[in-house]
């Protein structure tokens, strides 16, 4: 393998078009093809990217013209398996879009064949390269033992958005696909394993599968004794009272994301810390002895964010980093949503 990478991108949807736009901000990388299911739906991100970049329909094909080093892929769940463990096979690192896969054991098919064959397997967990969002874990840190963890992102449906939200519905339901990245970060702020989950949740929008529930809840509880709460609600009758909520309580204190007022299908609102409220608990007859603190932080749009993920993917790559902690974090957080939704089809418990 050269210097250069070369990245070869399977998808131009949002995200797709968000880290294939990363990729010409990181030295020495360069896009090399993207496949899309018709020319049609490459057509504008191709119009966007430098250089002549070469389109393709067919996966196979583009991974023979090109020769990409690596292949990014931001396509729906349903098609992660087949396109991730082509790609590894074919001794090419990857980087994909979360959910990995549908299942447990098809996620942890692909870990065991990128760790077999020595290639890197990021899964893109927007939250994980946030700045402000690794400062809120760091505060938790400081709230002591046990903590109680509540956080939600309910979305209203319309316009671009309402396709995105109703096409993810055709797989898996909101606290699946959108629950890694909250869970994850309650199992980075507890540090302790989960152990048990409980979930319930509705189908209030008929037009998506009725197996699927478009509003949901899950609690995640942690060895440690501490608490998770985590709301997803989507489509065009969900509220927007209290539809972003990000909060971690613990003995000496809380702490809080206090966003700008913003709209529920704005979506880079829904990365956004903004400003992080910091209670103290500690008190003197009674009354508090500090005051809260607003702490201002870094705050990337969704197209800074994409470029600290994609650099960490590359560097993973370049610097052959131990992906045994990423690949953990991953199969946590998907053992938790994957139990949520057992529990919501069950309405029983599920043990870890």
């Amino acid at each position: 393998m050269s210097d250069e990478l070369k990245i070869l991108s399977v998808g131009a949807g949002f995200m797709g078009s968000l880290h294939a736009k990363a990729y010409e901000k990181i030295e020495g990388v360069r896009n090399v093809g993207i496949v899309t299911r018709n020319l049609s739906s490459s057509e504008k991100l191709a119009s966007e990217l430098s250089g002549d970049v070469p389109r393709f329909t067919d996966f196979e094909i583009a991974l023979e013209e090109t020769s990409p080093d690596a292949v990014a892929i931001s396509t729906y769940t349903d098609s992660h398996l087949h396109y991730v463990s082509t790609a590894l096979n074919k001794g090419l690192h990857v980087f994909v879009e979360k959910p990995l896969a549908e299942t447990i054991a098809e996620s942890q098919e692909l870990f065991d064949l990128a760790n077999r064959v020595n290639r890197k397997l990021y899964v893109g967990y927007i939250l994980m390269t946030h700045p402000s969002w690794s400062r809120f874990i760091e505060i938790a840190h400081d709230l002591g033992k046990p903590l109680a963890m509540r956080m939600n992102l309910n979305q209203q449906a319309k316009g671009e958005f309402y396709d995105t939200l109703f096409n993810i519905m055709q797989v898996q339901s909101p606290i699946v696909d959108c629950g890694v990245h909250y869970v994850d970060i309650m199992y980075q702020m507890a540090q302790s394993r989960p152990v048990r989950v409980h979930a319930i949740g509705c189908r209030n929008w008929d037009l998506v599968p009725e197996h699927i529930c478009n509003y949901g809840q899950l609690q995640v509880e942690f060895e440690d004794g501490s608490v998770g709460w985590y709301e997803a609600g989507w489509g065009p009758m969900m509220s927007e009272t209290a539809y972003f909520v990000k909060d971690v309580v613990g003995p000496k204190g809380a702490a809080s994301i206090v966003p700008d007022k913003g709209r529920s299908d704005d979506k880079d609102h829904h990365v956004e810390a903004n400003t992080i409220l910091r209670h103290f608990a500690e008190q003197k007859d009674k009354e508090f002895v500090r005051d809260d603190e607003r702490i201002q932080v870094d705050e990337p749009d969704h197209e800074g964010l994409a470029v600290l993920e994609q650099q960490a993917f590359i560097d993973c790559i370049r610097n052959d980093v131990d992906m045994s902690a990423h690949q953990d974090r991953v199969m946590t957080s998907l053992r938790i949503v994957f139990a949520a939704d057992e529990s919501q089809r069950t309405g029983t418990v599920v043990e870890l």
